[in-house]
């Protein structure tokens, strides 16, 4: 038998004979290795059932419900084309007046369409606040100008009906306020919030503020027919003083520095006391008559300027004013210089509170600061402590504005404590991997456990061998994880969020020591856990301490274990190819030959047999050619054998099995040398 022959005969066998010979072992040795891996498992389980009898359930958390179907989303329109609402809703922006078409803006239309609510929260609605700001401004007007028009002569009978239009303009606002925002506040009656319309007009019209509100628009204003346009008829609308100081609360509670309005609401005070010092001068000398005496007011220059000058020296009692010379000018003098006494202390120490509450954290911050320094000064600690400890006091307090979070939450309740807690911490705590699957009210009591702490740059947080009692949690900043043999190598550098420690707070397993040392980068605020805590809040939490010690253990465990070394894509098989068929074939193809010879069975060891023929066959036609190739010179055997190993190996032969593949590529190589050098 030539070559030729050989290797056309090799190339008429259907190439699917070795292809379903690699795909049948590749399908078993597929299946048996997910059969081994099943059986691990489920002696891994076993096992730990054995160790932990507390385990009930192969599950670690309870399952999630399944999701609602989402809501399908409305197509989206193609580009320059609008949807068909926004269409309509552009068309109707027109209006046509006359003979022309104007186009109006949607927010009219909003308003137009806009429904006064029927009840308004008093303490939280915005909208109400502000309406209170507009009542505010109209009783400012009455306070600062009804005096400046009755003393000086501001008003004339050129400018009255502009005084006029803005009287009743507040004249106005002052109805407004007791006929639709008074009769619709809620209020609290029995612990219930009330927020029935009867109810409410009912408990305006009982209240207090309701008569107050009536005094303020007596209407005075008829008398204007008889005795002329005198601003003091006015005076009542000044008694509207209580929306003055809702406003006043209402603003400090939305503010969020709210000293800065205490000082200028203070401020305001002296200024109006001031004002109406003024406008009482001016008026007792135009009593005495301007330029009298030395005393009165000359009437040179601005008369409101020069009287406020000569208010604030005689309140502040400045000196170098001129002597009184008649009676009426004494008892003035003497009058206000009591009035200025009295009122300048008042506004003094009233000063005094607003600025003192608004800087009691810096003061308690210095006298803490003060305090430590003293100590540490008397008991000689070193200079380098010291620099420690006075920058973790400024870096605290600058960061936080408080040196201990916990003293601000004391007074509150333990709901509004965990409402304030969860906004803070819960977002960091839900993402530890521990805690996975937990009560929801546990995980909940705890939060309200945790305490932050800051660590200056380099501070070890946690040092190697150390009993672990805390578990951390990286509110800001970065920590550093040190090891290798002289532990100063930095392993992993840990960001916000990041979790170490928590395997100690169980101490499964006697895993309760410190495994490397965990220094801060920069300055680095932490949420810590006390294992304590943790132990009161899980005695509440049987199913979740059962989680909890399985997690941990498993943690620990994986911790422990050696990390394989990774390998190649497909190196590691259970069971290691055979050179040849494997046993179970032999043992089917066996008992087909028994049992007649008929069969896939019987015709796939009829096809085996050909093929281990034709290996055979092609070993010998490869061992002819080498021998006949033994005239060359051994240069060009060098070069020609690399160049053919580098080639893909595209025979007939490519379905079979790997081992086959192994066994007899020496063969397949030959067959494909012969091959090379017949054609």
């Amino acid at each position: 038998l030539s070559p030729r022959d050989a290797w056309w005969f090799a190339h008429s066998l259907p190439e699917r004979i070795g292809s379903a010979t690699s795909v049948s072992s590749t399908v078993i040795n597929n299946r048996l290795q997910e059969l081994v891996r099943l059986f691990k498992e489920r002696t891994e389980k076993v096992k730990e059932k054995l160790t932990d009898p507390d385990i009930t359930s192969d599950e670690e958390s309870p399952t999630a419900s399944p999701a609602k179907p989402a809501l399908p989303t409305a197509p989206v329109p193609p580009q320059g084309e609008q949807p068909e609402g926004e269409k309509v809703a552009e068309e109707e922006h027109y209006c046509e007046m006359l003979c022309c078409t104007f186009k109006y803006r949607p927010w009219l239309d909003r308003l137009r369409n806009y429904q006064f609510p029927s009840s308004i929260d008093p303490l939280t609605n915005l909208m109400y606040v502000l309406w209170l700001f507009f009542v505010v401004m109209a009783w400012n007007w009455n306070c600062w100008l009804i005096p400046v028009r009755w003393a000086f002569p501001y008003q004339t009978p050129a400018n009255i009906h502009c005084w006029l239009f803005i009287d009743y303009l507040c004249d106005l606002i002052y109805l407004l306020d007791i006929l639709v925002f008074q009769t619709r506040l809620q209020f609290v009656q029995g612990g219930d919030i009330i927020s029935d319309k009867k109810a409410m007009k009912e408990n305006y019209l009982r209240s207090q503020r309701f008569k107050m509100d009536l005094v303020c628009l007596l209407p005075l204003d008829f008398f204007y027919f008889r005795v002329g346009v005198n601003p003091l008829l006015r005076f009542p609308r000044c008694l509207k003083y209580m929306a003055f100081f809702e406003f006043n609360n209402r603003l400090e509670a939305i503010l969020t520095k709210a000293y800065i309005y205490r000082v200028i609401r203070t401020t305001a005070y002296l200024l109006y006391s001031l004002h109406v010092n003024s406008c009482l001068y001016y008026w007792a000398s135009a009593y005495e008559g301007l330029g009298s005496t030395t005393w009165v007011y000359d009437g040179e220059g601005n008369s409101y300027i020069r009287c406020y000058y000569w208010a604030v020296k005689t309140l502040i009692t400045i000196g170098g004013l001129p002597d009184p010379k008649t009676l009426f000018e004494i008892v003035f003098q003497l009058l206000n210089y009591f009035t200025g006494v009295f009122a300048f202390s008042v506004m003094i120490g009233q000063m005094r509170d607003v600025v003192g509450a608004a800087t009691a954290g810096q003061t308690y911050y210095r006298s803490c600061m003060d305090s430590t320094i003293k100590y540490m000064n008397f008991y000689k600690i070193p200079k380098t402590v010291q620099n420690r400890v006075k920058t973790w006091y400024e870096y605290t307090w600058h960061s936080q504005g408080m040196l201990d979070e916990s003293e601000l939450l004391v007074q509150l309740p333990d709901k509004m404590r965990l409402d304030i807690a969860i906004d803070v911490n819960y977002s960091i705590v839900s993402k530890v991997a521990l805690f996975q699957g937990c009560d929801r009210q546990m995980i909940f009591d705890m939060l309200k456990r945790l305490r932050s702490v800051v660590y200056l740059p380099n501070d070890y947080v946690c040092k190697k061998g150390e009993i672990g009692r805390e578990m951390y949690i990286i509110q800001a900043g970065h920590v550093q994880v040190l090891g290798g043999p002289d532990g100063k190598t930095v392993l992993v550098t840990l960001k916000p969020g990041s979790v170490f420690g928590e395997i100690s707070l169980l101490a499964a397993g006697g895993g309760n020591r410190r495994t490397a040392n965990v220094i801060a980068h920069g300055f680095a605020n932490l949420f810590i856990l006390d294992k304590k805590d943790l132990n009161e809040i899980l005695v509440h939490y049987p199913e979740s301490q059962k989680l909890l010690k399985k997690k941990a253990k498993k943690m620990l465990k994986s911790n422990n274990k050696p990390k394989d070394v990774k390998g190649v894509p497909g190196d590691s098989l259970i069971i290691p190819p055979k050179p040849d068929t494997p046993k179970l074939f032999q043992a089917a193809l066996a008992a087909a030959g028994r049992t007649g010879g008929k069969g896939p069975l019987a015709q796939l060891r009829w096809r085996l047999r050909e093929l281990k023929a034709i290996q055979a066959t092609q070993v010998s036609m490869g061992r002819m050619t080498l021998a006949a190739r033994q005239g060359q010179s051994p240069s060009s055997r060098h070069t020609v054998l690399p160049a053919l190993q580098e080639l893909p190996l595209k025979t007939p032969y490519a379905g079979l099995s790997q081992a086959t593949e192994k066994e007899n590529g020496p063969a397949l190589f030959f067959s494909l040398l012969s091959s090379k050098c017949l054609f």
